[in-house]
């Protein structure tokens, strides 16, 4: 059988092909969704109403081979989601799974939309939530960086849904901090925290979310022992190294029409290293306007 991370590459650089053949895929994905809809028409790209490909793609790597894995399983539950993260060798950490299940991914997608599908989904502005298995990988790449006092940095926090585990992770003695550069998403965002187990914290001020460019980072409450970037930057801002603690750790995804997930460490002496754990696809890690112009 072969490992995690051998499968996490293979999935991505083997189901996320050329132009052609993704259209002729994502084509595939809408009909098997949407085939009641189309019988009897004549099938063609304008009838189908594809969604942006940047968006179909984005914040995963696992999600052609996992959407087989699931298809008509009927997830429809928290817990259920995160058992089967851990049935397919994604959760492997009895933290990140006990966090996840704190956390009710439910209460950060989209009305109506599939919460516990795992496949990444749009929440409007040209911005996407991560598929689950991104979010577990994240949380165990960054769990020796989430302990109780410890502080987090979110860039591009989005509904607000991995700041409310990493506050859950750094407790009420740590500082997790969500920074997003779409105003009406960190307005949404503090309410979906607001109904979430980590609603105390942020009445209490240990969790908080801001909207800033997040490439900036966040210096008023560096340095961080945690960060992650939920966005592709064409390179790793300065920013985000220079507010990263001695003995952090930064999940960044990097690179443009090829991406890959680094996992970069401050070493003690202020060093920095840097490895690839996965190929990846996320939206582009760029400024409000070009986001919203759809980069």
């Amino acid at each position: 059988m072969m490992n995690l991370s051998t499968m996490i590459a293979y999935g991505y650089r083997h189901c996320t092909p050329p132009i052609k053949q993704l259209l002729n895929y994502t084509t595939f994905l809408h009909l098997h969704h949407h085939h009641h809809h189309l019988q009897g028409r004549p099938l063609s790209f304008n009838s189908l109403n594809l969604p942006n490909l940047n968006l179909l793609l984005t914040g995963n790597c696992l999600f052609f081979r996992m959407q087989r894995f699931w298809i008509g399983n009927g997830i429809n539950k928290n817990k259920q989601m995160v058992e089967h993260l851990q049935r397919y060798g994604v959760i492997s950490s009895i933290k990140v799974a006990e966090v996840m299940e704190t956390i009710d991914r439910a209460l950060f997608v989209p009305d109506g939309a599939s919460a516990y599908a795992d496949s990444p989904m749009a929440i409007g502005y040209n911005a996407t939530i991560s598929a689950p298995h991104m979010h577990a990988t994240c949380l165990q790449l960054l769990e020796q960086n989430l302990q109780p006092g410890m502080h987090a940095l979110d860039v591009g926090s989005g509904t607000g849904y991995l700041t409310a585990c990493f506050a859950i992770m750094v407790g009420p003695q740590g500082r997790a901090v969500g920074v997003e550069h779409i105003p009406e998403l960190v307005a949404s965002s503090i309410k979906n925290i607001e109904k979430s187990a980590a609603a105390p914290l942020l009445k209490e001020g240990s969790l908080s979310v801001h909207a800033g460019d997040g490439r900036q980072g966040w210096p008023e409450c560096a340095p961080y022992d945690a960060i992650h970037v939920g966005a592709a930057a064409p390179e790793i801002p300065q920013a985000l190294l220079d507010q990263l603690k001695p003995g952090g750790r930064m999940v960044i995804p990097v690179g443009n029409m090829f991406q890959d997930l680094k996992v970069v460490d401050k070493n003690m002496d202020g060093s920095i290293s840097i490895r690839s754990e996965t190929s990846v696809r996320y939206v582009p890690l760029t400024s409000r306007d070009a986001q919203l112009r759809g980069y």
